[in-house]
């Protein structure tokens, strides 16, 4: 099984950008550790960070046709990045939207998100366990579904 984890601007600074919210863990410590938990699952992880939205549309488009599921942290473009949306829903991958603070707990701009409707869940406010519990929900509801295609073939 093969998972795609993006994530957007600014989480490259995470261990040092406001660790209060975010946490001590830098993204690559967060990234390891999904990737320990993916060997766990028998799982590859293939992770980009960009501050840019069109490298992260470019590595979708380029990555989803060998993938099975995404993981997104799209950090501000959550708010605002019709592309991504787009780009996410394009792809055909389920999706789960992660957020490392509860968003619902801060400013209301970060109320709304405009790439959760093409999302299969959304977790918020777990630190970097968020990402661990996405990748565990991902990956039981991708077995699911394989189950239930094989079984009906």
């Amino acid at each position: 099984m093969r998972i795609l984890l993006i994530n957007g601007p600014n989480l490259g600074t995470l261990g040092r950008r406001r660790p209060e919210i975010y946490g001590s863990l830098t993204l690559a410590e967060i990234v390891e550790r999904v990737r320990a938990r993916a060997a766990e699952l028998d799982c590859e992880i293939v992770a980009v960070q960009a501050n840019a939205e069109g490298a992260l549309i470019d590595f979708l488009e380029e990555q989803a046709r060998g993938a099975d599921g995404l993981i997104y942290n799209s950090g501000a473009f959550t708010h605002y990045s019709y592309a991504l949306r787009d780009a996410i829903e394009g792809s055909g991958l389920p999706a789960v939207e992660v957020h490392l603070s509860n968003v619902y707990a801060r400013e209301p701009f970060r109320h709304t998100s405009v790439t959760a409707p093409v999302a299969i869940g959304l977790i918020t406010g777990l630190g970097w366990h968020g990402y661990i519990a996405a990748l565990d929900a991902l990956t039981s509801i991708l077995r699911e579904r394989s189950k239930r295609e094989g079984a009906s073939t």
